[in-house]
């Protein structure tokens, strides 16, 4: 199992972290944001699975209508805005300013993680719902969507693994700074879903969006906005790719779909990675 490198360099970095350097200082900040990441970072994932179970009719937002219209079309739009922004080469730099001192770029990783599931928990939690409730799965049609549902996630959850664990948690950057070392980037991903389609996570965060057993105006709304955003946002990230990759990233767009798997050629995708 350790010859999987998704996995070695996840351990390596976790056994980096349990054996940290003197620097109480340094370690206090790290174990701080990373209990703050992972906290947020769960509650977000929790919030976001029992918010779309309900279609978006359960929640703890109380703006009065119309004024909720404007309220939840600023919470659909603020996740993809700042999501887009901090991957770009400004917000890259302003995210390593968001920490004074010295480590902000070695927690940037972290920092990106907290302020993505606080949009998050912010988009669900504070949602108004609508009151109406257009269709509810009852019977067989209930658990086979249910299984969907959790299909759905088990994929974003093994897509995430793919394209590594440890920068989508947050957790490279604070367990970096406890261990002292500079945060080592996964490699351009090509192993597991990734061998099937070039963007299996917003893939798989799409088909969470469509795999409820309650639907509404407001899960309808979040669905035809996120799916665009998961079709569309992707090409900013295959730009980035193909400046930092060049040739291999080329031959891996010319060998793998982008969103819709296709039968896999005769030939090995080897000289891909």
């Amino acid at each position: 199992m350790t010859d999987d490198p998704r996995i070695a360099r996840l351990l390596a970095l976790i056994g980096s972290a349990l054996r940290p350097p003197p620097g109480a200082g340094r370690i206090a900040l790290a174990l701080g944001l990373g209990l703050l990441c992972h906290t947020l970072f769960a509650a977000a994932v929790l919030a976001m699975i029992a918010a779309m179970f309900f279609g978006l009719s359960e929640s703890f937002g109380t703006v009065p209508w119309p004024w909720a219209l404007l309220a939840n079309a600023a919470l659909i739009a603020q996740f993809p805005l700042a999501h887009s922004f901090l991957l770009t080469g400004p917000g890259g730099r302003w995210l390593t300013r968001l920490i004074p001192g010295p480590h902000g770029a070695t927690l940037a990783t972290t920092t990106y993680a907290i302020i993505a599931s606080a949009q998050l928990l912010a988009l669900f939690a504070l949602w108004t719902p609508s009151g109406i409730v257009w269709w509810r799965a009852e019977g067989a049609a209930f658990w086979a969507i249910c299984a969907a549902y959790a299909a759905s996630w088990l994929l974003l959850i093994k897509a995430s693994f793919d394209a590594g664990a440890e920068v989508q948690s947050g957790a490279l950057g604070w367990m970096s700074l406890m261990a002292r070392i500079r945060p080592v980037f996964p490699d351009m991903p090509t192993q597991g879903l990734f061998r099937v389609i070039r963007q299996p996570i917003y893939v798989a965060f799409a088909l969470t969006l469509w795999t409820v057993p309650v639907w509404t105006p407001d899960q309808l709304a979040l669905a035809v906005s996120y799916t665009a955003y998961c079709l569309l946002a992707p090409r900013l990230k295959e730009r980035r790719f193909a400046a930092r990759y060049g040739d291999r990233f080329a031959r891996y767009r010319a060998s793998v779909p982008y969103v819709v798997p296709r039968p896999r050629p005769t030939r090995d995708n080897a000289d891909a990675k």
